[in-house]
């Protein structure tokens, strides 16, 4: 029941000062959905600050029979009232803190209660981060205290006076309707106006909000970038170097201004690292590149087994020994304690460093040899020992006029790999002792017949032409221009990395890295050996070589100016030939495939790989945050761009329909 203001000896109209405890929530308030938590800490936080800047308006509660129960119901302002109670609940005010109210019983407290929330209008947003940058500006308030003023987080506030700090040329664009908030909060990453113009003249019509970013972003280098992780953004910033910040997105660190500050530190910590390493190990010299020299022209000599010392043999037996020890106590255990799990690391990295002893290089090699010291492209360091410069060869090597370009070529990476080569076996020199009684035309004319003879007989011996052929390759690959060979086939090999980068840095790249290295250390050191090599090994072992020099001269890369397309189909037919399954040497991942393909492609991939529902969820997704979500959708699906796609052969797919036809049959028949 309503009862007139004057009824209670009160005008209407009338502004009064009512105790907190008596203020209840009005049955006839038209907002039936409660305040959320986060707008009732604003107003705490905006009242304890400023205090209630808007009366709340309320009307007497009545009893059945009219009379005044001493209580006020709100009509305008129950979420005043919450704050208030908020604040008594954090004994911030007392529970009877009086409380500036209107009288209002003329008015209908429904219809009142619905136009307080309806005909209102907020302030444009471009007029709010202005206001917050005024606070700041003017005021000296910091982003803490601003917060603290409004009930926002202090993140927030930060974004506010970010946006309030754009070129007010956009700023106006805005306010038009001529650009999106998304668009404004990406020119906020930088706060040079200059340049947030320069970068709106040059965008295409309507665009996204990551073509700005990118734009303004161009020139820095990002905190995810191999250079900043092997650097350190403490070591940066301290050196003077900036870091732009975006606090609109996920910028996994930011972005670093100053690049060649960046490359100066790189360049500086990389030259200690190589100085470090020669001191401690020997080499005459070791070089520092941001990048593994491709076309260093150098071979590569590596290490051999050698016996451990019995002080690091018996060091080894005693870490093994604890190492199987903790391993039984704790085969059981869900999860190891935290000095337990502490202690097999450092057990782990005490074998690893023990067993690196069983492999040496020649003192000889270390004293006219080099290193590479270059950064991998996770930010670490990485090491290529073993190289020998052209001039520090021993008197007399074998060289090659293709030496340079069989370095260049090399696949890996790792340049020419292999033994000392040189041909001064007794035998070659008896045969040219014997041929300088012969003139030239005659040896020529023998040598044919001799070569003739050679084919005849070699047609007809597989298992001998497999040795040779094995001979010839491993000869080119092993070998900085080794001669040594007579069978002519030449191995031509393509640099991957030239074409994809930091492949030589992937699970793959670096077990074929392994691969390679472990024939390498095979190799007789002098390839008047290496046929004795070739035709003593078992036959498995000889097939795994042969399969192995041929796998490097595999080129199946696809280049926008080669017209190869015979090539290429003898590429997929090799791919079926071995099966090539691509899921165990690649899978997709933002830096891999989705962040350098369209949305569509994105979303193409996803409804390939996981379903229709999961790729209409990524629909209204940003772009970068849809290649993020793909990526973790698409990680256990074995889901393959169709370029890495491996067709069945079409024998084994009627094969298999026909072995899954008769499974069909059979379990039908039972």
């Amino acid at each position: 029941m309503i009862m007139s203001a004057k009824s209670i000896g009160i005008p209407d109209g009338t502004e009064v000062r009512i105790p907190l405890g008596k203020l209840k929530k009005s049955p006839k308030n038209a907002r039936k959905t409660p305040h959320s938590g986060a707008a009732i800490e604003a107003l705490a936080a905006s009242i304890a600050a400023k205090g209630i800047l808007q009366n709340l308006v309320v009307e007497p509660e009545v009893d059945g029979e009219g009379a005044a129960t001493g209580f006020f119901c709100v009509t305008i302002g129950e979420g005043r009232r919450l704050a208030q109670l908020l604040r008594v609940k954090r004994k911030e005010i007392k529970k009877n803190e009086l409380i500036r109210c209107v009288i209002d019983t003329a008015n209908d407290p429904h219809e009142i209660s619905l136009d307080e929330n309806v005909t209102r209008e907020r302030m444009h947003p471009a007029d709010e981060f202005e206001a917050f940058r005024k606070l700041a500006d003017e005021r000296g308030l910091g982003a803490e205290e601003i917060a603290a003023r409004f009930g926002v987080t202090a993140h927030v506030v930060r974004q506010r006076l970010r946006l309030g700090a754009v070129s007010p040329r956009l700023v106006q664009l805005y306010r038009d309707g001529d650009l999106t908030l998304e668009q404004l909060m990406a020119f906020a990453i930088t706060d040079d106006h200059a340049r947030q113009e320069a970068v709106h003249e040059r965008l295409p019509f309507d665009p996204d909000a990551a073509t700005i970013r990118r734009l303004l972003t161009e020139t820095h280098v990002a905190a995810t970038d191999r250079r900043a992780r092997f650097v350190g953004l403490e070591a940066y910033t301290e050196a003077g170097g900036t870091v732009l910040r975006d606090l609109f997105t996920e910028d996994r660190g930011g972005y670093l201004e100053d690049v060649a500050l960046l490359d100066l530190l790189v360049t500086a910590r990389l030259g200690r690292e190589a100085d470090t390493l020669r001191a401690a190990e020997g080499w005459k010299w070791t070089e520092a590149h941001l990048d593994f020299p491709h076309a260093h022209g150098m071979r590569r000599v590596y290490p051999h087994p050698v016996e451990l010392s019995a002080e690091d043999q018996a060091a080894l037996q005693a870490v093994q020994t604890e190492f199987d020890r903790l391993t039984e106590q704790h085969q059981t255990a869900e999860e190891l304690p935290d000095d337990v799990d502490a202690r097999f690391g450092e057990l782990e990295a005490e074998i690893e460093r023990l067993e690196a002893k069983r492999q040496a290089y020649d003192a000889t090699d270390v004293a006219r040899g080099g290193a590479f010291v270059v950064l991998n492209h996770d930010g670490a360091v990485r090491v290529e020992r073993g190289f020998i410069r052209p001039e520090d060869e021993k008197p007399g090597a074998e060289t090659g006029p293709e030496s340079g370009a069989e370095a260049r070529d090399d696949e890996d990476g790792d340049g020419e790999e292999g033994a000392q080569d040189g041909e001064d076996d007794e035998g070659a020199a008896d045969e040219e002792d014997e041929n300088q009684r012969l003139s030239d035309a005659l040896v020529r004319d023998l040598t044919a017949y001799r070569t003739l003879g050679l084919r005849l007989n070699l047609s007809e011996q597989p298992d001998v032409a497999i040795v040779a052929v094995t001979h010839a390759l491993a000869a080119q690959i092993f070998y900085l221009g080794a001669n040594a060979h007579v069978v002519g086939i030449q191995p031509v090999r393509t640099d991957l990395a030239a074409h994809a980068d930091g492949i030589e840095d992937t699970p793959a790249g670096k077990s074929w890295s392994d691969h390679h290295g472990n024939w390498a250390r095979q190799m007789p050191r002098d390839v008047a050996g290496l046929w004795e090599f070739v035709a003593e090994l078992d036959h498995d072992s000889r097939m795994a070589l042969f399969a192995h020099c041929v796998a490097l001269t595999v080129n199946a890369v696809k280049l926008p100016f080669d017209r190869r397309p015979r090539a290429l189909v003898a590429g997929r037919r090799l791919a079926e030939a071995v099966a090539l399954d691509m899921t165990a040497y690649w899978r997709p991942t933002v830096r891999s495939y989705l962040g350098r393909v369209t949305k569509a492609n994105i979303l193409e991939a996803v409804r390939e790989g996981v379903g229709g529902e999961a790729a209409e969820r990524l629909t209204d997704m940003k772009k970068a945050d849809m290649a993020q979500a793909a990526e973790q959708l698409l990680a256990a699906t074995g889901w393959l761009p169709t370029l890495l796609r491996t067709a069945v052969p079409q024998g084994q797919a009627d094969a298999q329909s026909e072995a899954e036809g008769s499974e069909f049959r059979s379990e039908a028949a039972e």
